[in-house]
């Protein structure tokens, strides 16, 4: 299969938030996307974080800098504030180029967000 645009979900949950534990959880959630789709930096065409709006302290695109995506174009946004929603939630959705179909694609999501999409093909 010739190589097509893709995207790829994920999110994942801070326990407090602050920069280091936004960093550390952003972190985690890109490298298993990247790793569960066999991914690289050229990969990617961009990035489109949100965050809920009890996540203040950093933008989540901060933290995929610092794991050398900085080439990458990379938007937060704030999360709909839907009442029983997730709190401190951090949402993803990587735009990319594979050669992987549509069933291929491995959506991530780790801590508090697990249960997020549970109709998703791991």
């Amino acid at each position: 299969m010739p190589p097509t645009v893709r995207a790829v979900r994920g999110a994942t949950t801070v326990d407090a938030d602050t920069s280091d534990a936004i960093t550390e959880r952003v972190v985690a959630l890109l490298s298993q996307i990247l790793e569960r789709n066999d991914l690289a930096e050229e990969d990617i065409i961009s990035i489109l974080f949100t965050a809920t709006e009890d996540i203040v302290s950093t933008f989540p695109a901060t933290a995929a800098r610092s794991m050398g995506l900085g080439a990458v174009p990379l938007i937060c946004a704030r999360e709909l504030a839907v009442v029983g929603s997730v709190p401190r939630c951090i949402r993803v959705m990587l735009h990319v180029t594979t050669e992987r179909r549509r069933d291929q694609i491995h959506h991530v999501y780790l801590e508090g967000a697990q249960g997020l999409r549970d109709d998703l093909p791991d």
